[in-house]
């Protein structure tokens, strides 16, 4: 096979965040799936980023499993934003984590704020009790109670 094709793949994939995965990925171990169920979590991460696949805006959440067999293992919620419908998700999901912050979207920078002004809330003040499972091929997450820290 000539050296051709796989300048082609460098070009059609960025290498660059594909050796990044890979180094994140040795470092974190053998990786074991969360079955679906719900698990106590703490929000360790909180932000706007972009899908790395569309390149749209996306609420990017990390939930880490405080108990039980999975404990210290996370779970990724991803929310594209570029449709209104990713958006009232996200909304949805905001509400919930029951920051005490008025949830709405305005702009994406106004949103930007918004995210790491709940994260700030909550941060070692609240975790949930999150119901994760799957619909119609997709990671679904729902707080279905919220502890204090003591």
């Amino acid at each position: 096979m000539s050296t051709n094709i796989w300048e082609k793949f460098d070009k059609m994939i960025d290498t660059k965040a594909l050796k990044e995965e890979a180094e994140r990925a040795a470092e974190q171990g053998n990786f074991v799936e969360v079955p679906h169920g719900t698990y106590e979590v703490r929000i360790e991460k909180l932000e706007l980023g972009q899908s790395k696949s569309s390149g749209n805006p996306m609420m990017v959440c990390w939930m880490k499993i405080l108990d039980g067999p999975y404990k210290g293992q996370l779970l990724f919620y991803n929310q594209t934003l570029h449709t209104g419908f990713g958006i009232h998700k996200a909304n949805e999901f905001l509400r919930s984590l029951d920051s005490g912050l008025d949830i709405h979207f305005e702009s994406f920078k106004q949103y930007y704020d918004l995210l790491l002004d709940v994260h700030e809330a909550i941060d070692g003040k609240l975790e949930y009790a999150v119901e994760y499972g799957e619909e119609r091929g997709f990671k679904t997450f729902k707080i279905v109670e919220v502890f204090e820290v003591a």
